[in-house]
């Protein structure tokens, strides 16, 4: 069973912890990591991207010249896709990219990169993530007592509204609760650090 040191907010270590094994210490398969990370992207797309066809362009209904005798091309329209401000020949047009990922396979790729965060000596615990006023260079400190750099991932049990805000002037530095944990957010910033409140409720969901 894994053990980690539990730091406090000063960067002190106050204690340890054991964590599930059949939580943080599985087998890492990478296809089924990079299955969560498609589906994931794709089902975040608009699919609003839209272009007019050439029945869809204003204008163009009468022929812009003779069909024989001037030497030019012959041409039906201007609204052809090889004039100018014609229609635009296979654009895109709004489709639904969403994909299927079941939960089984969903809970599994994240129990997947938590345990690749940890034996990577990329995970850190703290005793509790909560601030009390919003201010901004408590999470600066923090950042710099727990050496966890600019690319971070806090993730607690319940919004703090207080570290939150502090937290999000920092432009690679994201709060998330265990209830909105996806394998995507996992892999994607350096560090991940969650407070013990997070650990016991990431061991009673993903432990199922």
């Amino acid at each position: 069973m894994p053990t980690v040191n539990v730091y406090d907010l000063n960067g002190q270590v106050v204690g340890q912890r054991e964590l599930a094994e059949a939580v943080f210490a599985v087998p890492v398969n990478h296809s089924l990591l990079h299955q969560a990370i498609v589906a994931l992207q794709a089902n975040r797309r608009a699919g609003s991207a839209d272009t007019k066809r050439r029945s869809d362009v204003r204008g163009g209904g009468k022929k812009p010249w003779r069909q024989k005798g001037t030497g030019r091309a012959r041409a039906g329209t201007t609204r052809s896709p090889l004039w100018r401000h014609g229609g635009v020949t296979f654009g895109p047009h709004p489709r639904d990219y969403s994909l299927k990922f079941p939960r089984k396979m969903r809970r599994a790729a994240i129990r997947q990169a938590l345990s690749a965060k940890l034996d990577a000596a990329e995970l850190k615990v703290v005793n509790k993530l909560t601030f009390p006023e919003r201010r901004t260079k408590q999470v600066a400190e923090l950042l710099r007592a727990l050496e966890l750099g600019t690319n971070v991932l806090f993730v607690t049990a319940t919004p703090d509204e207080n570290f939150k805000a502090s937290a999000r002037n920092f432009k690679n530095v994201h709060t998330v609760t265990t209830d909105s944990l996806d394998a995507y957010s996992l892999l994607r910033y350096h560090r991940i650090v969650l407070d013990e409140d997070a650990i016991a409720r990431v061991e009673e969901v993903f432990t199922k």
